[in-house]
C-alpha cells in the first residue's frame, strides 16, 4: 500500500573525504524523523564509513562509490578500478535512479549545489521537471571569499541555484559568518538565504553504551581531529607537550580518527605507549559521549565539532588548518574573538611548551554559554520548521528561472 501521507526527503551528500558532510546530514535526517513520525529520510553519500554509524528508525541510506581528492586537486576512484570519469558517471545513475524510485517530497543538497564535479544535475533537472522542492544547505563558512568566488564561478553555481533551487539554509548565523560572503549574488538568490543557527548535537542516552576513555572517572581533556585525514599535526603538538611536561594537571585522551594513515597512527601509538597520562583511540563513532564527558576538548575546528563544542559548553582550544581551505580558521578567529573558544595557530613549529600553556590555561578559560547569542544553537529547530513548510501544506515552491542550455 502506497499512503504518500508518509511523506520522504533524500539528502544527498558527495562526501569525498572526512567525517563533516556525514555527520552533519545523518543529524538533519535524526532531527527531522524526530519531529515528525510520517517522514522517512534516505541519504546518499560516498563515505567509506558511513555503514559504521547507528541510525534511528525511518531513516536509511545509499552508499555511492566513494572518491577521493588528490593533492594536486584532482579526484581518483577510492576502491574501484575505474577512470575517475567512469566513477563519476556511475555515481550519477545510481544518485538518479535513487531519485527516481524513492520518489522524494523533499531533496536536500548538502554543499555542493551540483553535486561533485557537476554528478548531480540529471536529478536536479529532474526534481525540477517534477516540480519537487530542492534545498541547498550550506555551513556557516564555506572559504575566503577570494578562493570561494572564482571557485563558484567556474562551475556556473549562480545560474544553478536560480533554475534549481527553492531555499538555501545556512547551518550558521550572520553574526558569526556570512558563507557567501564577496560573492556577487542577485536578489533571487539572496531571498533564498536562510541561516538556521548551529546544529545541537547530544549524546546517546544509553550509559550500557558508554566507550571507556582508560582515565576511570578521572577528568581528562579530548583531542580530536575530526576524520583524521589532515590531524597528524594537531595530535602530535599535543602529545609533545605532554612529553615535555610531566605537571600537566588533567590526562589526554586522542582520537586520531579512521582516516589517519596507519602508519602516523601506529607511530603516535607508540609515542602515547610512553606516557602514562594519555590514551589514545584511532575512532568512536559516538564521539558525543566522549565530547561529554571530557573536560575540555582540543581540535581543529571543523563545522561539526564546533557544534559539539557549544553544544555540551566545553572548553576549547582550536588549532585550525589553513589549507586547503581557511574555512577552520575563520570559524575559529572569529569565535575566539566572541570569546566562544580559544585558537592557537599552527605555525609548523609546534612548540610543546606553547601548546602546554595552553593546555594548563584551558580549563580555567570561559565556557561558551558564558558568551549569550540568541539563536546560537536552534538550528534543528529552526530545519524542522523550514522543511515543514514544504512538505506539509505550505507555501508553494517558487517558480524557478528557466535558463537557457
Amino acid at each position: 500500500m502506497d499512503d504518500r501521507r508518509h511523506k520522504r526527503v533524500l539528502i544527498y551528500s558527495h562526501d569525498s573525504f572526512g567525517l563533516g558532510h556525514l555527520r552533519r546530514c545523518r543529524t538533519i535526517a535524526h532531527s527531522l524523523v524526530e519531529a515528525d513520525q510520517n517522514l522517512s529520510v534516505l541519504i546518499l553519500s560516498g563515505s567509506p564509513i558511513i555503514g559504521s554509524f547507528d541510525f534511528r528508525t525511518r531513516v536509511d541510506f545509499v552508499r555511492i562509490p566513494g572518491v577521493i581528492k588528490l593533492r594536486n586537486g584532482e579526484y581518483t576512484s577510492l576502491n574501484l578500478h575505474m577512470h575517475i570519469e567512469e566513477t563519476l558517471r556511475l555515481r550519477g545513475s545510481i544518485i538518479t535512479h535513487t531519485a527516481e524510485a524513492f520518489e522524494p517530497d523533499l531533496v536536500i543538497v548538502d554543499k555542493e549545489p551540483l553535486g561533485l564535479r557537476g554528478e548531480a544535475e540529471d536529478t536536479l533537472e529532474l526534481m525540477r521537471r517534477r516540480k519537487i522542492p530542492v534545498v541547498l544547505g550550506l555551513r556557516d563558512v564555506m572559504d575566503e571569499p577570494a578562493q570561494l568566488a572564482p571557485e563558484w564561478s567556474r562551475k556556473n553555481v549562480v545560474p544553478a541555484l536560480l533554475r534549481y533551487y527553492d531555499d538555501i539554509w545556512i547551518y550558521g548565523l550572520p553574526e558569526i559568518c556570512d558563507p557567501l560572503a564577496g560573492i556577487t549574488l542577485p536578489q533571487g538568490v539572496r531571498k533564498m538565504m536562510n541561516y538556521t543557527g548551529y546544529l545541537r548535537r547530544s549524546a546517546p542516552a544509553s550509559q550500557a553504551m558508554e566507550p571507556a576513555t582508560g582515565f576511570g572517572d578521572e577528568p581528562f581533556l579530548l583531542a580530536t581531529p575530526g576524520g583524521g585525514g589532515d590531524g597528524a599535526g594537531l595530535i602530535d603538538w599535543v602529545i609533545a607537550a605532554y612529553e615535555q611536561d610531566p605537571s600537566l594537571p588533567y590526562p589526554a585522551l586522542l582520537v586520531f580518527g579512521p582516516f589517519m594513515p596507519p602508519e602516523l597512527q601506529h607511530e603516535f601509538q607508540q609515542r602515547v605507549a610512553r606516557l602514562k597520562r594519555v590514551k589514545a583511540i584511532t575512532f568512536d563513532a559516538r564521539i558525543e559521549t566522549l565530547m561529554e564527558r571530557a573536560l575540555g576538548v582540543i581540535a581543529m575546528g571543523g563545522y561539526n565539532t564546533f557544534c559539539e563544542i557549544l553544544s555540551f559548553d566545553k572548553r576549547a582550544l582550536i588549532v585550525p588548518r589553513t589549507t586547503p581551505r581557511l574555512e577552520q580558521y575563520i570559524r575559529a578567529e572569529r569565535a575566539a574573538e566572541l570569546g566562544l573558544v580559544r585558537m592557537l595557530v599552527d605555525d609548523d613549529r609546534r612548540d610543546p611548551a606553547l601548546m602546554a600553556r595552553a593546555l594548563h590555561r584551558l580549563p580555567e578559560q570561559n565556557r561558551p554559554s558564558e558568551t549569550v547569542i540568541p539563536g546560537l544553537l536552534d538550528g534543528l529547530e529552526a530545519l524542522n520548521r523550514l522543511s515543514a513548510k514544504w512538505l506539509h501544506g505550505g507555501a508553494a515552491p517558487a517558480p524557478r528561472i528557466a535558463l537557457q542550455g
